[in-house]
């Protein structure tokens, strides 16, 4: 089936066939029957597989029915998401497909100042994105309405939910109609974030697409055991044998991503940061860079994980193991997306053998070991720039030291 065999807007299938969006992935042939009949959806996919789009095609059409019948006052569609890049990404995917659509989508999110967004919600919206704390924020203020609100969606729910977003959830659902449409949609979901999705919602149709493998097909998976302390030189030789390779580097905390940056800055390789310290022009700005290809090396935490889409990622270096199995999925599902090929690659200190183990038992099968020898090993590390650069500055320093030692003695 095509789109254009869909009952949906012509302006839709216009705005698809200009992205080259000719046949819906698995996910979006599911889903979209079902919200178009108003049904709860609980889906689960894979990372890359199109599921923001899944939800977008059919609000897009229901709001833009609701329009040219001139009965859409108000906003329509609230999409809550955990990060402010997701947050931003998606609106992306909602402009890109409602472009020839009289339907007006809105990003809300915390970090920036507040008036412009509330100009434009005074402005009219008709469907809302938003991180939670800026839209309750601005649902307190009595900037935000939501009596109007038909259809209520959760993009990486499982995350959403987890986070401790349930008592806002709850909350918020005191503002909707009773009568909603609420949508779930993530790629990884456990029997603890199911029981409380499951409490949200009203009969509604599962969706889940490849549950035996979460993650892609053609995601290559490998493992290499390293030392905490080695970690940055065997990154330097994956960065300097792909020159021009675009190269995502997953850490557990903000530190730690300072710390790699600063490590490879020391050999002379240029990358950015991404994580939630950091002021969201300079994060939009690292992203956009990498997005771009000006710059080939991100450095970010787990928050910047989750639904993201960068294309042409070629490999995931997963610097640390993430602390929870499935965040691992999110991880490497940054790379390998829609047909095209992936790496992920992750470094393994003695210290987190058992979550890497945890990580196998989720994959549900054995990730493939890159065995190093020993004298492979020394040799990343001596022929390191930063390990020539520790070895200059030693001889240099013995040198003075030697040279302070004589003068010394002849005075002596």
């Amino acid at each position: 089936m095509k789109f254009i065999d869909y009952r949906i807007s012509e302006d839709i299938k216009k705005s698809l066939n200009e992205h080259s969006f000719k046949r819906p992935t698995d996910i979006q042939y599911k889903a979209i029957p079902s919200i178009l009949k108003g049904e709860d959806v609980l889906a689960i996919a894979q990372t890359g597989t199109g599921k923001t789009a899944a939800f977008a095609i059919p609000i897009i059409h229901l709001v833009n029915q609701l329009k040219d019948k001139r009965e859409a006052r108000g906003i329509q569609c609230i999409v809550l998401v955990p990060t402010r890049e997701l947050a931003l990404q998606i609106t992306d995917v909602f402009n890109q497909i409602g472009k020839y659509t009289n339907v007006r989508t809105l990003t809300v999110y915390g970090g920036v100042d507040q008036d412009p967004q509330i100009q434009s919600l005074n402005s009219g919206v008709d469907i809302l994105i938003a991180t939670p704390g800026r839209m309750f924020d601005l649902v307190s203020q009595k900037h935000i309405l939501l009596n109007k609100v038909k259809t209520l969606i959760l993009d990486e729910a499982d995350h959403m939910l987890d986070l401790g977003f349930i008592k806002d959830i709850h909350d918020l659902l005191r503002f909707l109609p009773k009568r909603h449409q609420t949508l779930f949609f993530s790629a990884t979901i456990d029997k603890k974030i199911k029981k409380i999705a499951y409490s949200l919602v009203k009969n509604p149709i599962r969706i889940q697409i490849s549950p035996k493998d979460p993650v892609a097909r053609n995601i290559e998976h490998s493992v290499a055991y390293i030392e905490m302390d080695d970690k940055r030189f065997f990154l330097e030789r994956i960065v300097n044998n792909n020159p021009d390779s675009k190269i995502l580097v997953f850490v557990r905390t903000k530190v730690r991503a300072e710390r790699v940056l600063k490590a490879l800055e020391r050999v002379g390789i240029k990358s950015a940061t991404i994580h939630s310290s950091k002021d969201q022009s300079d994060r939009l700005s690292a992203l956009n860079n990498f997005r771009e290809g000006k710059n080939n090396i991100l450095v970010a935490t787990d928050v910047s994980s989750r639904g993201i889409d960068i294309p042409n990622v070629d490999f995931v270096v997963n610097y640390d193991l993430p602390d929870q199995a499935e965040n691992y999925v999110h991880r490497v599902g940054r790379t390998g997306r829609a047909s095209k090929k992936g790496q992920a690659i992750s470094f393994c200190s003695k210290g987190e053998i058992n979550i890497l183990q945890e990580i196998e038992g989720f994959l549900k099968k054995r990730i493939t070991v890159l065995e190093i020898s020993k004298n492979e090993y020394l040799q990343t590390i001596e022929f390191s720039g930063e390990s020539h650069a520790d070895w200059k500055s030693l001889l240099k320093n013995a040198e003075q030291s030697e040279r302070k030692r004589k003068k010394k003695k002849k005075k002596n």
